[in-house]
């Protein structure tokens, strides 16, 4: 049982419908929305040891099944001193010590052995029987309502959710997320007004999963819409704190876990990405930042302290990468009128979705260490990403002993010859394709070094 209750904690929603249709070519900026404003150290107090989810596996369950960790990443104390950094333990309302995840499951990752905080976790395994394994929680259901009904009634919101999407969440390969899927899943069995569960589904959700690739945090600070075809549109908080829907009990709980997202967004806004830990090619920089200026700045922005990002969603059409994503997760009429009708769409820091045919140009800070590319991680590294014609169809890489290529900018990986079950990453599947952004293409061998080498210094 080991495996009965891991989940992402993030759900950060994403719906769209097809109600907006860009039949241009040319970018469409996105106008700035105000934003709340908080206390960046509180921030990440709340973030780390906060109880925006107040459900989970008794603490002495977990730590029987999962031990203890003895790397305290977050210098957390207490309890948490020995729970992974990306589990939380909480007092559920009946005053029972549970853990649950938190937002660490996506959106950090140890990188070199350092805990990186705001990179999109490229090793999360999302694939048949890691995530939310219903059977395995109604397994544990059994166990806790036999032997403690007081640790039950604090687990019950957590297995209760399980039991009900767990089956729905699996992607074909390893290091690509499901949290679209999970974020659709959940508000289809709850009441748009209330945040009431319902054991039976009331909107009806596609069969396919269609992966994302997290962005990572401190690009949020540039941006004027969150998600990677920038419909979420208004408070940024309100989309932060959805992972609050996994065990939501009603909105009551909801306005008391949103009123500490002003802070958590402070923190967020305040990360920095690591600087490239080597020396670098002064001589190329110089070149590859002229080149840059010439072949990319126009939607991806201009980098220094002169530095603009300009905001820009760009058509499917010009951009030409796999649609899936925009079509699958975010075009669904009933979603985004369950979201634009809902409390999260309420109150004097409303949320909306707006949707778009395309995606976003993203803030390129930090890009050398956030492999993989394009927003389904299909593009093993940014030498690939800048030469489409050398991208494997399929590939694999080592989620045991990572290495990293800083060279090209991504992590190491094999060419493989065809599919390879959960291991190997199969662009030919739907929403998983390579193709598109085929703008270095133009570029020689030696220009796309520069490139490279100048995008190390952002």
């Amino acid at each position: 049982m080991k495996k009965w209750f891991v989940i992402s904690g993030c759900v950060c929603l994403s719906f769209s419908s097809a109600i907006f249709m860009n039949t241009g070519s040319d970018p469409v900026p996105i106008p700035p929305s105000k934003q709340r404003t908080g206390n960046a150290e509180t921030g990440f107090k709340y973030l780390t040891t906060g109880d925006y989810l107040r459900s989970g596996i008794p603490l002495s369950y977990f730590k029987m099944v999962f031990g203890k960790s003895s790397l305290n990443y977050l210098n957390r104390d207490g309890d948490n001193r020995d729970i992974s950094y990306d589990y939380t333990v909480v007092k559920a309302p009946n005053g029972e010590p549970v853990v649950a995840p938190n937002c660490m499951q996506c959106h950090a990752q140890v990188f070199d052995g350092k805990l990186i905080m705001g990179l999109g976790n490229s090793t999360i395994d999302f694939t048949h029987g890691e995530k939310l394994d219903p059977k395995n929680a109604a397994a544990a259901e059994k166990i806790l309502q036999n032997l403690d009904p007081k640790k039950y009634e604090a687990a019950e919101p957590f297995l209760r959710v399980v039991k009900g999407i767990g089956g729905q969440l699996h992607t074909k390969v390893r290091g690509v997320n499901a949290a679209d899927r999970l974020a659709a899943l959940l508000a289809s069995h709850r009441d748009p007004k209330t945040f009431r569960w319902n054991d039976q589904a009331l909107l009806e959700v596609p069969a396919e999963v269609i992966p994302t690739d997290v962005p990572a945090w401190w690009m949020l600070k540039k941006k004027n819409a969150m998600f990677y075809n920038g419909f979420g549109r208004g408070d940024f908080g309100r989309f932060l704190m959805a992972s609050n829907l996994l065990t939501v009990n009603d909105t009551a709980e909801s306005r008391e876990v949103d009123a500490h997202f002003n802070d958590v967004l402070a923190y967020i806004n305040s990360i920095k990405p690591p600087a490239y830990p080597y020396p670098v090619n002064k001589s190329l920089v110089k070149q590859g930042g002229i080149l840059f200026v010439r072949n990319c700045s126009k939607c991806h922005g201009n980098y220094g302290n002169e530095g603009k990002y300009p905001n820009l969603l760009i058509p499917e059409s010009e951009i030409q990468t796999d649609s899936f994503l925009y079509k699958s997760n975010y075009q669904s009429y009933q979603f985004v009128e369950w979201f634009n009708n809902s409390w999260f769409a309420q109150g004097d820091h409303a949320a909306r979705l707006e949707p778009f045919n395309g995606y976003i140009a993203p803030p390129l800070d930090g890009v050398w260490i956030t492999a993989p590319y394009l927003h389904n991680g299909s593009v093993p590294d940014l030498e690939t990403l800048l030469n489409s014609k050398e991208r494997p169809a399929y590939w694999s890489r080592d989620f045991d002993n990572p290495e990293y290529d800083y060279n090209k900018l991504g992590w190491k990986y094999a060419a493989q010859t065809g599919p390879g079950g959960t291991t190997v990453y199969n662009t030919g599947l739907p929403g998983y394709g390579n193709y598109g952004h085929t703008y270095g293409d133009k570029l020689s061998s030696r220009e796309r070094k520069a490139i490279i080498e100048y995008l190390k210094t952002l």
